[in-house]
């Protein structure tokens, strides 16, 4: 079993699917989304059309919550929660090979703890709205959510080896790719300031992220997008 790693994919899967043939991946070998996956994006039936196109790739895909989808439980489609892992993920009877982490959970991977925090606030939120885009307003983690996340951690001793999150601290934001000409004070950093709390805290030795669009390394966490890398293998 091998665990590979990549950023946002909104829905397009064409360099997924090329990814697994130049690997010769099975659906042993899990994919880790950053967020952003963009699977429950509609929320109704046309999220079937890219549910059916994975359905058919030789890959497992574990997804990270990002902010432009929905949660798995705002679809009208049959989540259950299922045990994987070491956690629990949310999963579609039909489509095994499509699994949704679940925030605060700890998974374990060839022996590797890792945890998932998902979730962001969109720039792009009032542009949605007005030109009548999809918007999530579970977008960001709750504080029932950021509850159970410092309960998790609280149990492991705030020792983890490995984050997933869509978003990254804020002391660690890469301002530098910012999009020009945004207000920079009107953009929620609610989830970035509470991501800081538990990065000052906790003793990891790696973390990821996406939602950038960006290929970056910086204070120990490694932000990617259309890039690849295999991580947690067997010693």
């Amino acid at each position: 079993m091998h665990f590979y790693i990549t950023g946002d994919t909104h829905g397009n899967f064409d360099r997924i699917e090329e990814f697994c043939q130049l690997n010769e991946t099975t659906t042993d070998d899990v994919l880790i989304i950053l967020g952003d996956a963009g699977i429950n994006y509609w929320l109704d039936i046309r999220d079937w059309n890219v549910k059916n196109q994975i359905a058919n790739m030789d890959i497992t895909l574990f997804c990270v919550h990002g902010n432009h989808e929905g949660r798995p439980w705002e679809s009208p489609s049959d989540y259950e929660l299922f045990p994987w892992n070491g956690g629990l993920v949310y999963r579609e009877e039909m489509y095994p090979n499509i699994l949704f982490a679940k925030d605060g959970e700890i998974y374990h991977f060839n022996g590797y703890s890792a945890m998932a925090i998902g979730g962001a606030y969109s720039v792009d939120k009032y542009y949605r709205l007005s030109h009548g885009l999809q918007w999530f307003d579970t977008e960001q983690p709750d504080e029932a959510m950021k509850a159970f996340v410092e309960e998790q951690l609280e149990r492991a001793d705030w020792k983890v080896d490995i984050i997933l999150s869509h978003t990254v601290p804020i002391e660690v934001e890469p301002v530098w790719a910012f999009i020009p000409g945004l207000d920079q004070s009107s953009v929620d950093k609610s989830t970035e300031k509470w991501l800081q709390t538990i990065y000052d805290r906790l003793e990891f030795s790696e973390w990821y992220a996406g939602h950038y669009h960006i290929e970056n390394e910086d204070n120990g966490i490694r932000i990617m997008f259309e890039d690849y890398d295999e991580i947690c293998t067997e010693e």
